[in-house]
Order: structure tokens, then C-alpha cells, then sequence
């Protein structure tokens, strides 16, 4: 490490500069001389530069006052008035990323670009929005939350809520797992800004007035407040120009203190029960929570982290783990809680474990349970191997270059911020090879995880056991009381208030149909995207078994990837149907003579895990048509690559399906997830499902991924009730993976150059004795074109609507002016109408070539029949107005933007390799992208004619089912929990 002091011209000091030679960079620290801002520049050669700025924001209150203020400030500032800047900048921008997200204690505002005059450009609007926000009124009332009449100028209709982050709420406290963590950690912090919800509780999200977010800001995004980061190749000076011009150089140092105290801690256990809404279920047997949660020590603290972390594997790594045996095996829930594990979100830790689909009479039994894993743990320690396991994963965790679908210079940022919020080291949360070889010591003491177990857990009183249970009459009793509530405002209003009701929706209206300049915003345009797109070349060779090998060069930093990669042979359409579920069950299951148990340890020690799936894609020409690969897939670090191979041999060739109780087990917690993930994923669920009868790929995918396979999975373990059920499942399984294991297979290696040769000679020489069948032509994918309507009822406050249009393949000469419309329409009309108006969290329009399919969705929306009506006005607006040349560039950037994005070194590889097996290789992905370079307005009109005619819409909407059950002509399907 070296110290020094800046130049003088410059407004910051230099803290410290230190290489961090695992991460291939340089850590450097500043402070603004004036503000006291600190900046800390992740100095790479990365060229995907990320900018992050963040504030600690600390909300006493559940009215989601940070989170509505985050919203907010990107709606429009001083320096850039107009309404919508943020939104209007995703369209005029080439970034690899760009958002704003609310923590439990901070708020951050990131971005990321490959472009310098991109970074510059959103570099501008951030600061300005963040430190200069206009905070308007309508703006507020919009993203935050509102009164309106029912009728909007009828005073005698009812008054209802409406707001961007009200709705966005309602959705997201609808998952019980986001209903129980939240009521867990209320009961945790007591005493800090944690026992609040700073999303907000959509009950009390109409406590929050204008004057309160306007002094929340003032409070909080001070300089003297913000932590600003940054990461990639742009100097850190050249960044600390731009910043302290635009922004900091307007600041003078203020003393804020926004610490947040440490929590007033319990002396005895606390015991909890609350419940969680569950609509329309009459069977409510083994729907219970029930979950332990232990306040632990200071997250910033390294050393208190890391032994929080490792405790946590500990117990919970994988299925050979204590605790997680005895959660995953009991006959007291039906899979272990979403909650379980360790989270350093907060300032201080938590650690949690427990059950779901359980009985509110079992909480005594769990708890001894769970009590009794950790006295045995305290008792007799862990096996020296296991531990050594655990710190291998740690470290190949820390060196792993990621970077897919979450810029790699953000994730290490995300690594940094706690502790920099929090007044410790940020350097050491980045450089852990000190603390992981002290770890490496520390675990030779057989007493020192016993010792960790006591201390952090069987020794410490701030325990909270809670137990939620489902609640059918829950929702209705919230939607009565919020009725009340409004027809109480509604009665206390003076004729003046309510005509003040009906102007802010006129207000509001006008003031989201107002059409602000754009050349007020900077922008990039055609002229700044890259001429081609990236060309990643690898080697093909032939091993001595006449098995093809594909080899990529990568920066891996150190790991080795490796795939087994298996053309789908032709099945029967039962063997068909099981392929998802075989991908999921294979790497749990026992492997030759070992048992699942023996094989979870094996994989921990020498792997950093291994995976199996399913690539499949439609026909260049044909959606129904597809090529389809199963690949078993593993990393590990160079030193382990021979094991990784001989685990991966294994695995392939002598994995078993015949530990019935272990399968039953997968599948329960396969089915607790997926029901959980519905109010995450549903307008992807929904767009899946109205896709369905289109083509027989987007029929292939509503099986495999979309809501019928939930269903599908609900029936199938229904059915375990009698025995034979699943002796027949693993006789199906057993079958399938013979097919598999018999069909024509290559494999797929990614490492850095040095590494490869002697990757390839321990393939050849594992695999020198194995031979694979003849290629064979796929089977006929079985399917039936139909028109699809229909609801599916959840349990759920708001609904996920979709409407798809069949339209062509990708190498149709049409293809690339769907995949600009989806942005254009996004663009000119549904983000309007559908997240402004209607208040949904979000919405849009995109083009799906593998499915053949055009896609209106919606996400988190409080309306089903209006946004359907508003999929096809925005087909109107589409040939009925006049368009710009801007609004078509904007659009095309958009599309352009995602197809550049980059991804990791190893990413990058494995991701072109799949291309080209499934017929898009470098020159076809070339000319796609000029193509959508090419677009004009004309060729969006005539495909927007062509194939989005409202009658050939197939719709599916995900919500409640006293919402769903009035839908005229709608087909009715009840998926719940």
C-alpha cells in the first residue's frame, strides 16, 4: 500500500492507493477536500465503466419515504426539466446498465457504458438528479401514491389509491417469503431504522406527505451524505473533475450524522406468530412458516462476517450439511425456509433457518430441531474436509470474474458498500486472500467451530422464533379496511377537497401526456455505436474417442470451466416432458456407490459447484422446428480441474434415480419455489402462457418453465401419496438417463491459454474409453395451435396481464423490426400509459424470435381489463400518428444496447458456443444487428399492420381470483400455493 497526497489542483485528497493482484486491479481512495465526499475508484482495464453513487438513508417510519424519494429524483432537476429523464435517458443512452435501488439503510443510483461520451452523459443526469431533484408535487403524487375518484371527475364514485410504488408494494408484499423475511426482521431490530420496511407497507404509504419527502431529501443527499464509486478505465481524476463541476463544487461541508445505533438487545428468546394472506385456498394444511432468526455482530466487522459466513456454510453449504439434512429430511415442514442463512445487509448480521409447509403445532418441535443440530454442531465440530471445502469455495467465489446480466465493476462495488457506509475497511471486503489463509489456521483448531456455534448462536439470547401462518380472510380484511379508510376521507371532504381530487387527475394527466423537449437531455446516437459486434473465436479439435471438443481462451482468472454437452435424442413425449425436472434432480441425487450425501461433500470439496440444463432454441426459419442440448456443466479452480473432470465423468455416466425419499424431497422444495417466484416472474409466466398456442417451441417452454409446469409439478407430487407414483417416476427418470447418456455428446472447455493443453489432456484421458451413438433426427415436438384466454388465479394484491401476436422466426427479413417495435411502442405509449396512468410497475412491448411471438406485458398493475385495451391503443398511436427519425433512433439504440451488452470472459465464450450450435454463428449475429441498424419507420407501421391485429391476440393474466372470475370468455385455471 501506498500513501499519498494529490496534486494541487485537484478537489480531492488521495487516501491510499492498494493493488489487489486476485482482482487484477487497484484500489484507490479519496476524500473531497471540501465536502468530505468520499470516492473509491476501482482502477481496471475493464472498459465497461460503472458509476454508483449512494446515500445512507435511514427512514424511522414503514411509509417508504426513501423508497418513494428514490423514485422521484429521477423524474425530472434543475439542470434537466423535463418529466421523465431517467426513462428518457434508457432510450438515449448505449448503457450496459442503469438503474436506482433502495436498500434497508441506503440508497444508491448506478450506471454503467462501454461509451465515454455515454458516461458522461448519464454521469450529468445522475448527479444532477440526485443532488438537485425537483421533487415536483404531480411527480410525487405519480411514483408515490394518490387519492383519485373511481370515476375520475365523478365526485360521487369511490375514491381509490393509485401510485407507482403503492402498486409496486402490493405486489412485492404478496409473496409470503417477502411477507415473513419482513415481519422476521421487525422483530429482529426493534430499535433500528431496520424494524421498519423501507420499501414501504403499502398501509402506510398514504402517511407520507410531499413535505416529508422533500425534507427526507434535504436531510440525507448532502455530499457530505454520499459515497461515490466508480470502476473501470476512465482515470480517477478525470472522474473527479466531471463530479466536483457538476456537483460538489456547489457544497459546502456539513457535520450530518445518520449513524445508525446498535440494537437494544433481547435477554430472553422472543416467541412471535402473525399470518400471511393465502386467498381462496379451503385446504390450509402444511402452509405454515416457521423460522429461528439470531441477531449477530457487526457485518462491517471482517472477521465477524467471515465467521458469520462460514458458521452459516456450515450449517446450510449443501444437503451433506447439518442443518440443512435436518431441515431438507424432517417430516415437520415440507422444505427448508426461502430465509435460511446468513445476510449482512444490515449493520448488524442476521442468521436464519427454519421451515415452510408446516403446522403451527410443530414450532416446538422445529426449534428443538434446529437447536439440536447446533448442539451436536457445538459438541463434535465439523470433519476438517468439509471446513477446507467451504474456504476452497470462498476463495474461488473471490476469484471469479462475473459480469453476466450485472456489470463486473458493480459487483464489486455492491462488496464495498456496507462497510464503507459503515466506517470500516472496504479494501479488505475486496482482498480476502489474507483473511481466507487466516481461515485456512483458524480451522485446524477442532475447537473453533464449536466455539463460533456457541457464540454467535446456542449462547445468544437475541433469538426469534416465528411462526406465520396463511390466512385466507387476510387480503380482504387489508382491502375492506383500505375501503374504509377512503370512504372516512371520502366523508370528511368538503366539496373544495374533492374538486381539488378531481383536478390533480387532470393535472396529472396532463402533465404525463405533456411532451417535453428532448434535445434538453444529452444523448448518444447511431453514429456512436460500435461498427461490429465482438467476434470470440475458440478451437475445435477431435479427441482420440472421435468426440468433438470446443475450446475458448478466456481471462478466467484462475478457473476452469468445463461442459458435457448432449444433442437431445429423439423421446417419447412422458420422457419429453420429464427432461426439466431430470436437469434439477441429477447433481442432487447419488452418484455409482455413492449416495447423495457422499456426493454434496464431493462436489463441495473440489468444484464450485455443477449444474445440469437445457439449451434450446427455435429454428432460424421454423418456430416448429428446434435444436436442443443438455449440458452438464461445472467450475472449479486450475488446481482442481482434473477432479472437476472426474466428478463430471462420474456424474454423467453413474448418476442414480433411485433414492426415492431424496426425489420425493427435491420435488416439494422444486414446488415451494416456484410458487414463491410467481409474484417476482409473473409477467414473464404470463407472456410464456399467452404465447403458448403460437408455436411448438413457445408450447415446449409453457411445459418447462412457465405456469403449466408449476401445475404440472403440483399434480406430480400430489400423486407420491401412493408409492407406485414414484417407483414409476424413477423407473421414467432411469430411462431418460440412459437416452441421454447413449446420444452423440462434445464437450465445451473455457480457461486461460496456459490452463487449456492440460485441460484437454485430462479429458482425453478420462473419457478415452467412452463412445456415444449416432446422431439422430429429434422427435417432432408435439403440439396443438391454439387461441389462448386465460386467467390464472394467485394469491396476489395486483395482476401480471400479456397479449401475444404470432409473428416469425428470426431469419424472417421482418424479424428485426419486431424486435425495434417492442422498444418503440415501450418508448411513445405503454410506459405512459400503463406505469404512469395506470400505475403498474411496469410495462411494455418486446419481440420473442425463439417463441415467434409479440409481447405486450404488464408487472405489479393494479388494472386487467384497461391495460389489455392499452396493448391495443398503443397498436392506434402506432398507425395513426405521426412518428419522429428520433423516437425510431431511440428505439433502435435500445435493442442495440442489449445485443452489446457484455458479458464475462467465460460468459462471453459459452454464450457464442451455444450460438452457433443452435445455427447463429458470428456472421448471421452480424448481419442481424445491421439489419435492426437499418430499421425505418416505414418497416414498423407495415410489421405493426401485419402482425399485430388485436383479433389474433392470445391473452393470459396472472392475478386474484375475485378479480379473474367475472373476465368474460376467460378460461379459468387456479394455481396456488
Amino acid at each position: 500500500m501506498s500513501q499519498a497526497t494529490s496534486t494541487p489542483a485537484s478537489s480531492f485528497e488521495l487516501i491510499r492507493s492498494q493493488e489487489i493482484n486476485t482482482l487484477n486491479l487497484t484500489f484507490e481512495e479519496y476524500k473531497h477536500k471540501v465536502t468530505g465526499t468520499t470516492h473509491i475508484h476501482l482502477n481496471s482495464e475493464d472498459d465497461n465503466n460503472v458509476f454508483f453513487i449512494a446515500f445512507l438513508t435511514v427512514p424511522q417510519d414503514s411509509t417508504g419515504v426513501a423508497h418513494i424519494l428514490e423514485h422521484t429524483s429521477l423524474c425530472g432537476s434543475k439542470s434537466f426539466p423535463v418529466r421523465d429523464p431517467f426513462f428518457m435517458m434508457l432510450r438515449r443512452s448505449l448503457n450496459t446498465f442503469m438503474n436506482a435501488f433502495t436498500s434497508t439503510d441506503w440508497t444508491a443510483y448506478p450506471f454503467a457504458t462501454q461509451n465515454r461520451k455515454d458516461f458522461d452523459n448519464l454521469l450529468q443526469i445522475y448527479l444532477d438528479a440526485t443532488f438537485f431533484p425537483n421533487l415536483d408535487y404531480l411527480d410525487f403524487r405519480q411514483e408515490g401514491w394518490r387519492v383519485e375518484f373511481e370515476e375520475a371527475d365523478n365526485t360521487e364514485s369511490d375514491l381509490v389509491y393509485k401510485g407507482v410504488v403503492f402498486n409496486e408494494m402490493k405486489g412485492a408484499m404478496s409473496s409470503p417469503s417477502r411477507r415473513v423475511w419482513q415481519t422476521l426482521q421487525t422483530a429482529l431490530y426493534p430499535t433500528t431504522t431496520y424494524h421498519f420496511n423501507s420499501g414501504g407497507e403499502p398501509e402506510n404509504i398514504p402517511d407520507l406527505s410531499h413535505d416529508d419527502l422533500v425534507a427526507f431529501h434535504k436531510r440525507h443527499y448532502h455530499p457530505s451524505n454520499a459515497i461515490i464509486m466508480t470502476a473501470g478505465n476512465i482515470p480517477a481524476a478525470e472522474h473527479q473533475a466531471r463530479i466536483d463541476e457538476l456537483a460538489l463544487s456547489k457544497f459546502q461541508k456539513e457535520d450530518i450524522d445518520l449513524s445508525i445505533p446498535k440494537v437494544k438487545r433481547y435477554t430472553e428468546p422472543q416467541h412471535i406468530e402473525d399470518s400471511y394472506a393465502l386467498d381462496g385456498e379451503e385446504d390450509l394444511s402444511n402452509k405454515t412458516h416457521i423460522v429461528l432468526g439470531w441477531l449477530l455482530g457487526e457485518s462491517a466487522d471482517l472477521k465477524e462476517n467471515l465467521e458469520a459466513g462460514l458458521l452459516s456454510s456450515v450449517l446450510l453449504n449443501n444437503s451433506a450439511s447439518p442443518m440443512l439434512q435436518a431441515l431438507e429430511t424432517t417430516s415437520l415442514g415440507t422444505a427448508p425456509s426461502p430465509l435460511c442463512g446468513y445476510d449482512s445487509d444490515m449493520k448488524e448480521g442476521c442468521f436464519a433457518c427454519g421451515v415452510e409447509g408446516s403446522e403451527s403445532q410443530h414450532a416446538d418441535a422445529v426449534e428443538a430441531l434446529i437447536m439440536g443440530v447446533l448442539n451436536d454442531v457445538a459438541e463434535n465440530g465439523i470433519p476438517q474436509a468439509e471446513l477446507e471445502s467451504i474456504l476452497h469455495q470462498l476463495e474461488l467465489t473471490q476469484r471469479e470474474v462475473g459480469g453476466n446480466g450485472f456489470p463486473y465493476g458493480l459487483q464489486l462495488i455492491m462488496k464495498t458498500i456496507s462497510p464503507t457506509l459503515y466506517n470500516a475497511d472496504p479494501a479488505k471486503a475486496l482482498d480476502l486472500d489474507a483473511a481466507i489463509s487466516q481461515l485456512y489456521e483458524d480451522i485446524k483448531n477442532p475447537e473453533y467451530i464449536k466455539g463460533i456455534t456457541r457464540r454467535l448462536l446456542l449462547d445468544n439470547p437475541h433469538r426469534v422464533r416465528l411462526v406465520m401462518t396463511p390466512d385466507t380472510e387476510k387480503n380482504q380484511q387489508e382491502e375492506v379496511a383500505e375501503a374504509k379508510r377512503l370512504a372516512d376521507i371520502k366523508e370528511n371532504m368538503s366539496d373544495d377537497e374533492k374538486q381539488a381530487v378531481v383536478k390533480l387527475a387532470t393535472d396529472l394527466k396532463a402533465r404525463q401526456e405533456q411532451l417535453d423537449d428532448p434535445e434538453i437531455l444529452p444523448k448518444v446516437g447511431l453514429e456512436d455505436v460500435k461498427a461490429e459486434i465482438k467476434k470470440v473465436e475458440g478451437k475445435s479439435t477431435t479427441l482420440s474417442n472421435q468426440q468433438k471438443l470446443s475450446s475458448y481462451v478466456a481471462g478466467t482468472n484462475g478457473i476452469v470451466y468445463q461442459r458435457i454437452v448432449v444433442e437431445i435424442p429423439p423421446l417419447d413425449q412422458d420422457l419429453y416432458d420429464l427432461l426439466p425436472l431430470y436437469e434439477s434432480l441429477m447433481t442432487e441425487l447419488g452418484v455409482g456407490n455413492k449416495d447423495y450425501l457422499e456426493v454434496q461433500a464431493w462436489q463441495a470439496a473440489v468444484t464450485g459447484g455443477i449444474s445440469a440444463s437445457t439449451s434450446m432454441r427455435s429454428g432460424v426459419h421454423d418456430n416448429n422446428t428446434a435444436t436442443e442440448f443438455f449440458s452438464l456443466s461445472g467450475k472449479a479452480l486450475e488446481r482442481n480441474q482434473k477432479a472437476l473432470t472426474e466428478l463430471l465423468y462420474s456424474t454423467f455416466n453413474e448418476a442414480r434415480f433411485d433414492e426415492l425419499a431424496r426425489i420425493r424431497e427435491l420435488i416439494a422444495q422444486m414446488l415451494a419455489r416456484q410458487e414463491a417466484s410467481i409474484t417476482n416472474r409473473g409477467h414473464s409466466l404470463a407472456s410464456i402462457a399467452a404465447s403458448a398456442g403460437i408455436s411448438a417451441r413457445a408450447s415446449v417452454s409453457h411445459r418447462a418453465n412457465g405456469l403449466l409446469s408449476i401445475q404440472n409439478l403440483k399434480k406430480l407430487d400430489a400423486s407420491f401419496d401412493d408409492e407406485t407414483a414414484l417407483r414409476d417416476l424413477s423407473v421414467q427418470l432411469q430411462a431418460l438417463h440412459q437416452k441421454i447418456i447413449t446420444a452423440p455428446r462434445q464437450f465445451l472447455i473455457v480457461a486461460d491459454d496456459d490452463t487449456l493443453p492440460t485441460l484437454q489432456q485430462t479429458l482425453e484421458s478420462q473419457w478415452e474409453n467412452i463412445t456415444a451413438g449416432e446422431a439422430q433426427a429429434p422427435s417432432d415436438i408435439i403440439w396443438t395451435p391454439r387461441t389462448v384466454m386465460e386467467g390464472w388465479a394467485v394469491s396476489s394484491q395486483v395482476n401480471f396481464c400479456a397479449k401475444a401476436y404470432p409473428a416469425v422466426p428470426s431469419g424472417h427479413e421482418d424479424a428485426p423490426a419486431l424486435s425495434v417495435l417492442g422498444s418503440f411502442l415501450r418508448n411513445g405509449y405503454l410506459h405512459r400509459s400503463i406505469r404512469e396512468q395506470g400505475g403498474a410497475y411496469g410495462g411494455g412491448a418486446t419481440y420473442d424470435s425463439d417463441s415467434g411471438s409479440f409481447r405486450f406485458y404488464s408487472y405489479r398493475d393494479p388494472r386487467f381489463e384497461e391495460t389489455l385495451s392499452d396493448f391495443d391503443n398503443s397498436l392506434n398511436w402506432l398507425l395513426d400518428s405521426k412518428h419522429d427519425g428520433q423516437a425510431l433512433e431511440e428505439a433502435i439504440l435500445s435493442v442495440v444496447s442489449t445485443i452489446d451488452n457484455p458479458r464475462s470472459p467465460s460468459g462471453e465464450a459459452i454464450s457464442v458456443y451455444y450460438s452457433e450450435r443452435h445455427g447463429r454463428d458470428y456472421e448471421r449475429r452480424k448481419r442481424y444487428r445491421q439489419n435492426i441498424l437499418n430499421v425505418g419507420l416505414d418497416d414498423l407501421t407495415r410489421v405493426g399492420e401485419t402482425y399485430l391485429q388485436p383479433e389474433k391476440g392470445n391473452i393470459a393474466v396472472i392475478g386474484s381470483q375475485e378479480v379473474l372470475q367475472n373476465a368474460k370468455g376467460f378460461e379459468l385455471d387456479i394455481l396456488k400455493p
